[in-house]
């Protein structure tokens, strides 16, 4: 049940983090390009890969950062960088085929489901 409560902090701290890089970017450089969402991902990418590079190697840390950091915080702040992590993860065990065909398939695939999502939004709204 401990681990719920550091997933539950993390995922609030997240979300807060992502509203206020958002919009703080975003106000700062305009919204013709989603400035605040690429720092947003590009930051979560910076710190899922130290936060579970660096919770990997030293395993006499408590596990409760594992569950604060990578699991709540970037997980309410961005997927992409689980999405990124992932892939690296393929990469690095040298399974270079599935690595190519997670990346591609997530960015085809998440494009159609966004757009079928959206047309079933104006279909019954």
């Amino acid at each position: 049940m401990e681990k719920y409560f550091y997933i539950a902090v993390g995922g609030s701290l997240g979300s807060i983090a992502r509203y206020w890089v958002g919009s703080t970017i975003s106000g700062r450089f305009g919204t013709k390009f989603p400035y605040g969402t690429f720092v947003i991902n590009m930051t979560a990418c910076v710190i899922i890969g130290f936060a579970l590079t660096y919770l990997g190697k030293r395993a006499e840390l408590n596990p409760a950062w594992r569950f604060l950091i990578p699991v709540g915080f970037v997980g309410a702040y961005s997927t992409f960088s689980t999405y990124e992590w992932e892939t690296l993860s393929n990469v690095r065990s040298g399974a270079f085929l599935l690595a190519a065909l997670y990346a591609v398939s997530s960015l085809l695939l998440g494009l159609l489901a966004v757009w079928g999502g959206s047309v079933l939004a104006e279909v019954l709204g």
